[in-house]
């Protein structure tokens, strides 16, 4: 399911193309899809807020599947291993930030369903060494969307140097934060919860939130961290009117709209507002160990892979309750 042209959201926004399977090159695995998670970031980039690097393009960066194809110059990978692929799809492994394993910030890295093509798709393209592999006991269905919302939730979980035993504040509660929440519980944390939805607030405290309100509502205690996951930027000025002295705000997002002018006061005791940029190897791989220990429970809405339009307007509509994703191959 290919997107030729963004703009708004319609039944016919991507559109199914006939592509040859992809043959595995140096350095790549050919990939059978089991299931794609659909993110916000897909929406956005089909509806033209996030401009698009490459037309046309296959969207979807939260992809699980079977390895069927290895190209040369490849150890580590046999044909039927379960692989995940993320957003990262490439680093230089040279410039200054890969030497220092810090390949998010690659200033040569693609990424996957932006620069390459993506896992809305029945067969994917890897490199293998960003691909990670899949822990036993995880479905396609269960594992696709911890592959985006879910590791990058955890990365702004260590952004905010969220420690166990903490009280943490999450301000927005949708996919990602449904991981967040139980990460920072197996961590023996309390955890606070701003959002806007009574639904959400409910699912939160079910989840193990001490406490939950509204963005207007004034947290009952002083916030060691927080992380924000609402695409706006008064929320990261509630978020940090919340923290106590030192503590960090991490903003998870790729796409904000402008940060009100706030009260210096709100910045002053050295708190600090950080944001989240991609993900490493060494993030999809802890989380993934991490999620299979917990174990981390997702809700999905499962769309066939030719309903993609239909998902894609279902998160815009906010109809989805906790994650869509495409069952391809599953």
């Amino acid at each position: 399911m290919r997107l030729h042209q963004p703009g708004p959201l319609t039944t016919d926004r991507l559109r199914p193309d006939e592509l040859a399977e992809p043959v595995a090159g140096a350095g790549q695995l050919t990939v059978r899809v089991g299931a794609c998670g659909v993110c916000r970031t897909d929406l956005q980039i089909a509806s033209g807020d996030l401009a698009a690097r490459r037309l046309p393009i296959t969207l979807g960066h939260q992809a699980v599947g079977r390895v069927v194809d290895i190209g040369p110059d490849v150890t580590g990978w046999n044909v039927g291993d379960r692989i995940g692929a993320y957003w990262l799809a490439h680093a230089c492994g040279h410039c200054r930030f890969c030497r220092t394993e810090r390949e998010n910030l690659c200033v040569e890295a693609e990424f996957t369903g932006w620069d390459r093509d993506g896992g809305f798709a029945e067969y994917l393209s890897v490199e293998a060494t960003i691909a990670v592999p899949v822990p036993d006991g995880m479905t396609d269905l269960q594992t696709a969307p911890l592959l985006c919302g879910g590791v990058i939730g955890y990365r702004a979980l260590r952004r905010a140097h969220v420690a166990p035993g903490q009280r943490v504040g999450l301000f927005g509660f949708g996919a990602s934060a449904l991981c967040a929440i139980q990460v920072a519980r197996h961590w023996g944390c309390e955890v606070y919860v701003c959002t806007r939805s009574p639904d959400e607030r409910q699912r939160a405290r079910e989840l193990g939130a001490v406490w939950t309100g509204g963005y207007d509502d004034p947290c009952p205690v002083p916030l060691d961290a927080a992380v924000t996951f609402a695409p706006v930027g008064w929320v990261v000025t509630r978020a940090l009117a919340a923290l106590d002295r030192g503590a960090i705000v991490a903003v998870n997002a790729i796409h904000l709209d402008e940060i009100p002018a706030f009260d210096y006061a709100d910045l002053w005791w050295e708190r600090s507002i950080a944001s989240v940029a991609n993900v490493t190897r060494a993030d999809a791989r802890e989380f993934l160990t991490l999620a299979a220990e917990i174990p981390i429970q997702t809700s999905v809405d499962a769309f066939a892979l030719e309903d993609a339009n239909a998902a894609l307007m279902a998160l815009e509509t906010g109809r989805v309750r906790g994650a869509a994703v495409l069952a391809i191959n599953a």
